[in-house]
Formats: structure tokens, sequence, C-alpha cells
């Protein structure tokens, strides 16, 4: 199943909510929209920097990863950035692929 990183930043709203239910009813949330679209939390970090959370999650496909990112940005509590991660496998692949481009110049 595909993988997706998740990288999510709380708004005020959100943080709120967070001091109110605690991180672990936000990732049973988290679980439990996954779940209801076919798909599993791998890993769910709270981090400092630049992300509030950085969330691992197998998805069916890019329309199930679309949608739970759609879900949980319009619950108005987040904002988040869906990155598509690739196995080693799938980097060999790609590759062993010939691809018929010609760079600029040349």
């Amino acid at each position: 199943m595909p993988k997706y990183l998740f990288e999510v930043n709380y708004t005020l709203d959100g943080v709120r909510g967070l001091l109110a239910q605690g991180g672990t009813a936000r990732q049973a949330a988290a679980q439990a929209a996954a779940e209801s679209l076919g798909g599993d939390i791998e890993s769910f970090y709270y981090a400092f920097g630049d992300r509030d959370l950085y969330v691992v999650a197998d998805m069916p496909d890019n329309v199930a990863a679309a949608a739970y990112a759609l879900a949980v940005s319009a619950g108005g509590g987040v904002t988040t950035k869906t990155v598509p991660l690739l196995s080693t496998a799938e980097v060999d692949a790609a590759a062993g692929k010939q691809v018929g481009y010609q760079p600029p110049g040349s």
C-alpha cells in the first residue's frame, strides 16, 4: 500500500483542542479517519521546528490520501502538506526505466 507523509501545523483552534483533549486523543482521531478510508497510521510524532506533527500513513491510493488531507484541513484545526513516499524498490524500478528525455542545450 502506498505511504504518505503528512506534515501538519496546528492553527490556534487546533492548539486549543490539543490542549483540551491531549495528543493521544488526536492520534486516535487520525487513526480512525485513516481507517475509514482503508488506510492505517504507521507513525505519529509531535515535533519542534517548522512542523508541529509528522504522520506516516499507508493509504490505498492518491485519492484516499487527498480525501484524508482535505477532511483534516477542512476541520480548521490544522494545515497539512502531503508528501508521497517511495520505497527503495520503487526508486530502483524508476532508475531502471528508459526515459526518452533530451536535456536543454544538447
